[in-house]
């Protein structure tokens, strides 16, 4: 009876042991990613050159590769890229399909005109060389967001993210936290209803009404989903406290926040520097002063909160570096961070703009250390 009963104990303890370490992966809070997707985004920006895109995307690569948390969340990463490069392509047939007379002709396609009402221009005709590589240029910076956005999407904790925002922001935040959460949960339905609808078929390929068979699932899924989340938010009394005094103070002095940032833009607009400078700090310092009022008025309990450590502090201000580097080798001069078809050349890589990203890489490849 003993030996039974230990060889069922020997047999419970390794899965134990195995299920552990999944359970909890250190990681970097979701500020510090947050400052790297914000750091890495602003790179791309002031470095539109293909070539430091590239080397973007490949760092968020990295990223995504060892840190990605389980589920599906790691799937986002090639699923926004790869719709970037959707996006990408269809702007640049855009672009060669309405802008002629650049440079070299490649070949010509048939082409109308557009009543003046649409434009008056005309669609088809002459296909530049020039101009389709400048127009996938620009839309290779727009993959480079989507990737970091997917990487960050990827790595990121999106219950620390609620957890973070402040009280004043917190409904707003809770909302940008599901929409980020909806493209890692939309590609868990589909993996699901795909791995369903093999089963019905016995693992063979049934093409005829397999669109209609995966849409209608994943669709279901989703509105279950949300009900499921109306319902626990509704339970918890999401939003039923109503507006206390200090908020109305709060909104009210938003509100003439606003609309004093609102006069400093009309006052640069009509070269009233000093003016636009009193509007703008007047709007900031009230716009500091609602977000305190309203983060004070009402609090929120939070479990087992994670906070900010030394560390992370430090983590952040270096992948804050990186844009730093980047806008000195802006206000230098530096020629390779931009590229253009005309005159038709290989894009160029610097040293000093390639080692400003070398600060990217200290969240990456740095671990994190577990918090008890």
């Amino acid at each position: 009876m003993t030996t039974t009963t230990q060889s069922r104990a020997d047999a419970i303890r390794p899965s134990a042991v195995v299920a552990a370490p999944t359970a909890a992966t250190a990681t970097w809070p979701a500020g510090v990613w947050l400052v790297w997707a914000l750091a890495a985004a602003a790179c791309v920006e002031l470095a539109p050159s293909p070539v430091y895109v590239a080397l973007v995307i490949a760092i968020a690569s990295v990223a995504v590769s060892l840190h990605a948390r389980p589920g599906p969340y790691a799937r986002a990463f090639p699923l926004l890229l790869a719709v970037g490069t959707l996006f990408a392509v269809v702007r640049m047939l855009l672009t060669v399909a309405t802008t002629h007379g650049v440079g070299d002709v490649l070949f010509t396609t048939p082409h109308f005109g557009l009543p003046q009402l649409l434009g008056g221009f005309t669609v088809g005709g002459t296909v530049e060389l020039r101009v389709m590589l400048q127009s996938l240029a620009e839309g290779f910076a727009i993959v480079g967001v989507m990737g970091v956005f997917g990487a960050f999407n990827s790595v990121v904790s999106h219950s620390e993210l609620v957890q973070s925002t402040p009280r004043a922001f917190y409904e707003v935040g809770l909302v940008v936290v599901v929409g980020l959460a909806f493209v890692p949960a939309t590609l868990s339905s589909i993996h699901d209803v795909r791995d369903a609808d093999r089963a019905r078929t016995g693992g063979r390929v049934v093409r005829r009404g397999r669109l209609l068979r995966q849409i209608v699932p994943v669709l279901e899924l989703g509105l279950e989903r949300a009900v499921t989340l109306a319902e626990s938010m509704d339970a918890r009394g999401f939003a039923r406290a109503g507006s206390t005094p200090r908020d109305r103070v709060a909104g009210w002095c938003g509100v003439t926040s606003l609309l004093a940032l609102g006069g400093a833009f009309v006052a640069l607009i009509g070269r009233s520097d000093t003016i636009a400078a009193v509007l703008g700090l007047a709007g900031a310092a009230g716009l500091g002063v609602a977000i305190l009022l309203a983060s004070s008025g009402t609090g929120r309990i939070r479990y087992r909160p994670r906070h900010m450590r030394g560390v992370d502090w430090v983590m952040a201000g270096v992948a804050l570096l990186a844009p730093v580097a980047m806008a000195s080798c802006s206000l230098a001069g530096d020629s390779s961070l931009a590229w253009y078809a005309s005159p038709l050349t290989w894009p160029a890589l610097h040293a000093l703009p390639a080692l400003a990203l070398l600060p990217l890489l200290a969240p990456v490849l740095v671990p994190a250390r577990e918090t008890a």
